[in-house]
């Protein structure tokens, strides 16, 4: 699998795919092939990211901050929601097109359009129902309530995002500082690689060769 992904929904079709394949036992990569880990970018990097969207839903935001990023997840061209629904539906595609019914007893491709086609259903009123919420988190008031009042209900979010977990300084250095060019870092170590570099770090300074002052000079021996 790839480094990274364009989209969210690449890289779940890219791991429906890996299932796919261990599933029906299709070849696996030769056991030399190095594994290759994923890059997590920072949130703040693309703030319209499905994580830079979370890192921006925080309990302070006001109200059409809110809003503004529920539509967003859930636009029709764009949103994350439609494009995961979209995927679910062409997996679903791909799986009908392999039905085959001559076994009366054990369909498991049905078995799995079955599975597809419920959570493209499923996907579909989550559509739906961010719709409607949108327009109640609109007229959701800005203040924080009395904490007394949260107890009535469960808090849902269970995952965190990556800086949450590595912490503050792990994600600091993943991340390039803004406005470094980075053609200034290329010519850096091409300065550092050139032959009159080298030279320089292994050819002794005339300060180094010099005999130090404090050395005794040569005795002389004795004549009798």
């Amino acid at each position: 699998m790839p480094q990274s992904y364009p989209s969210m929904g690449g890289a779940v079709a890219a791991a429906m795919q890996h299932n796919i394949r261990l599933a029906y036992g299709d070849p696996l990569p030769a056991p030399h092939t190095p594994l290759q880990a994923r890059a997590l970018p920072h949130p703040s990097i693309d703030p319209h990211s499905v994580p830079g969207m979370i890192a921006r839903l925080t309990e302070t935001a006001t109200p059409s901050a809110v809003a503004g990023i529920v539509e967003e997840v859930n636009g029709a061209l764009v949103g994350a929601v439609p494009q995961l629904t979209e995927l679910v539906a062409a997996a679903a595609d791909w799986t009908r097109v392999r039905l085959e019914f001559d076994d009366p007893h054990s369909s498991v491709t049905f078995e799995t359009w079955t599975r597809l086609a419920a959570a493209h259903g499923m996907l579909r009123d989550v559509q739906e129902q961010l719709e409607i919420a949108g327009d109640g988190i609109a007229a959701c008031p800005a203040e924080l309530t009395d904490p007394r009042h949260h107890k009535a209900v469960n808090v849902l979010r269970t995952r965190e995002l990556p800086g949450d977990v590595l912490g503050a300084e792990a994600v600091a250095a993943a991340v390039p500082p803004v406005g470094r060019d980075p053609g200034v870092n290329r010519q850096r170590a091409a300065r550092g690689a050139s032959p009159q570099a080298a030279a320089h770090r292994t050819t002794p300074s005339a300060s180094s060769s010099e005999v130090p002052a404090s050395s005794s000079p040569p005795r002389v021996p004795r004549t009798r």
